[in-house]
């Protein structure tokens, strides 16, 4: 049987009515229980109202209310520990980040089970990952997908996780990542004032506002739709055209919310997919007219999603110092852009 710990919360005189908002204010701060959190525990019978297990998070309390908390103990994790070169970025007690390379899974999964970045991570940190969340040693905090590269903060200790994940929850952790995209996303193309979501801001910023919902077909793909999902934005800028004429641009992508695929399938609903995405930025000829010989090769043999998560910023979650963190296009990306900015006259 799992060992276990509790806390009791006593309800203070509060404007939350609600049991898991009341929670979330008055739970103890050394307790490291996010909201999110709790409403796991409530949900599985963890939690006791008034000596009753109650298992709404919407169940009314009031002050005085006396509130018990089982929470299980991180149990060791089976994750096996391998010495995989990591690029470390910044370290210190409470977190680390990783540039991480194209190809690395972030978690073990079952077709993925060793070779991970967590993998990595448990090789290199020890035991000082954090076990936020019912396992010891994950340390995870958000995710990039395996053919991304770029940049990512790991918690190492209980207290960084929980601040790192009220950060992302609530969405002021900064990300601009950069991509490379068919076409060139530009406020002036009178086919992208017709695509729903999509309009433009000062500065010829475009915003993308939809849902994302799991592909109907396919639950490997997310799917843009209205009235229902996940709330997601997008906005980007146009860096660099590329081609003569233009045929396809790199731009900066930054996440008002951070969903699943969520660059990649905006992208691909404004008709701008990104270079190499196989599942949703489409294989297109490039002509040679615009980026020559070699830059049409380029593109069509470009191996994965041209996608890099190039700045992350957050507020450290014990210090309170406001860190930002850069990481430069890997050299797939570079050399693709190179070879379609540079046109080759055809022989």
């Amino acid at each position: 049987m799992a060992e276990t710990s509790s806390v009791t919360v006593v309800i203070s005189d509060n404007p939350f009515t609600r049991l898991d908002k009341a929670l979330s204010k008055d739970v103890p701060a050394d307790a490291n229980l996010s909201r999110s959190r709790l409403a796991k525990l409530i949900a599985t019978g963890q939690v006791k109202l008034n000596g009753v297990v109650e298992e709404n998070q919407k169940a009314k309390v009031a002050a005085g209310d006396v509130v018990e908390i089982t929470v299980p103990i991180a149990s060791e994790s089976h994750i096996e520990a391998q010495d995989i070169p990591l690029e470390v970025v910044y370290e210190d007690d409470d977190l680390i980040v990783i540039n991480k390379p194209v190809g690395m899974v972030v978690h073990p999964a079952p077709g993925t089970p060793s070779g991970t970045l967590v993998n990595a991570l448990m090789h290199y940190c020890g035991d000082s990952l954090s076990g936020v969340g019912g396992v010891a040693r994950p340390g995870i905090v958000h995710r990039i997908d395996k053919e991304t590269s770029g940049l990512l903060v790991v918690a190492k200790s209980d207290i960084a996780h929980q601040g790192l994940a009220a950060q992302f929850e609530k969405h002021t952790v900064e990300r601009r990542y950069l991509a490379v995209v068919y076409g060139a996303p530009d406020a002036y193309d009178p086919r992208l004032r017709g695509v729903k979501g999509v309009n433009f801001e000062a500065g010829n910023i475009m915003r993308i506002t939809t849902q994302l919902a799991r592909h109907k077909h396919d639950r490997q793909k997310q799917a843009v739709i209205f009235g229902s999902g996940r709330h997601a934005v997008t906005r980007s800028r146009i860096l660099q055209p590329l081609g003569n004429p233009v045929v396809a641009s790199l731009i900066e992508c930054w996440l008002e919310t951070g969903r699943t695929h969520q660059i990649r399938v905006h992208m691909a609903h404004a008709g701008h997919g990104l270079i190499g995405d196989p599942t949703y930025g489409g294989r297109r000829k490039l002509s040679v007219k615009a980026v020559g010989e070699v830059g049409q090769a380029a593109a069509r043999a470009f191996p994965r999603q041209a996608l890099h998560a190039a700045t992350l910023g957050f507020v450290h979650p014990v210090t309170g110092e406001n860190m930002q963190f850069e990481a430069e296009l890997p050299d797939d990306m570079a050399g693709l852009i190179a070879d379609l900015s540079h046109k080759n006259t055809v022989t």
